[in-house]
């Protein structure tokens, strides 16, 4: 048990600076995700092969459609998180970042036939005031941010989550790793023909100096990251880990503050914990979905 909830923590730890090093690799977010997806998959396929599991292609092809859609979620998800890492501080774009889980509040009732409680409409109300306190004391120019459009990216990226988040609620019959090595794979693949049409060649022109937080983006921050979420999942009860994986977002604002120097104020302090605990109370009570955000969490 002891063992299992450190390895959560390494992963959320190892989660929490992924902004820290995608700011380090001067290629185009489309790029960097698509490096990452390949990457990922083919690490996740070697602990596969390791481990002497056997894919299901009844699985596959059953889950075929929602494999395909859930990849391209997460493209447009890693896409859009880049871009609001370039656009902001990495804890505006964290603290953004965090209403997936809203998000899948409000579609829900149509979508998993759920109601829409007093409680849930207050922690969406909740979140929106947290969002206004940080949007609101953030100069709209800092230097090289914009951060009204990188917190507008980060948003966007938490609704391509939250389809995510609701995408692998249908899929049946195949593990957390299976799924989620043929979701990156799946991701890479959709993005190459983009990526090759607005970057071309610039593609493969990778700085001699970024390429080592290019590998561990892909292996570190993928691979090993996600290897550590599964593995310790079999031995953990659902809302531990809903409780460690708020280490993520946590680790991202001291770290945005130690190594990138990015300072909040009091008040958007105040806003990212409205945030944080309103998708935390948003998870509690309903064990279902719950679960379902801890399943999507290693997409991140």
């Amino acid at each position: 048990m002891r063992k299992a909830k450190v390895k959560v923590i390494l992963a959320m730890l190892i989660f929490g600076t992924v902004g820290l090093f995608v700011k380090q690799i001067p290629l185009a977010s489309s790029g960097i995700a698509f490096y990452r997806g390949l990457l990922g998959s083919l690490f996740l396929m070697i602990v596969l092969i390791s481990k002497k599991d056997k894919i299901s292609w009844n699985s596959l092809k059953q889950n075929a459609k929602i494999l395909f859609f859930s990849g391209v979620a997460i493209g447009l998800n890693w896409i859009l998180l880049f871009e609001s890492y370039r656009y902001t501080t990495l804890s505006n774009a964290t603290l953004s970042y965090y209403f997936a889980p809203l998000f899948v509040l409000l579609v829900s009732p149509v979508v998993l036939k759920e109601k829409l409680t007093a409680v849930k409409v207050g922690c969406i109300l909740l979140a929106l005031i947290g969002m206004y306190l940080i949007v609101g004391k953030s100069p709209v120019i800092s230097g090289e941010y914009n951060h009204p459009l990188g917190i507008l990216y980060g948003i966007g990226a938490a609704a391509f989550y939250a389809s995510l988040i609701l995408l692998n609620k249908f899929l049946k019959g195949l593990s957390g790793l299976e799924s989620t090595m043929i979701q990156l794979a799946v991701a890479s693949a959709v993005l190459l023909p983009y990526v090759m049409l607005t970057e071309g060649s610039e593609l493969f022109h990778i700085p001699t100096h970024s390429l080592p937080y290019l590998l561990i983006l892909g292996i570190v921050h993928t691979g090993i990251g996600y290897t550590f979420y599964f593995s310790a999942m079999q031995d953990l009860k659902g809302q531990t880990v809903a409780i460690l994986s708020y280490i993520d977002p946590i680790s991202a604002v001291f770290i945005s503050a130690l190594f990138l120097n990015e300072k909040m104020s009091f008040m958007q302090l105040v806003g990212g914990i409205f945030i944080l605990g309103a998708a935390f109370v948003s998870e509690w009570p309903l064990p279902e979905r719950k679960t379902l955000w801890i399943k999507a969490k290693e997409r991140r």
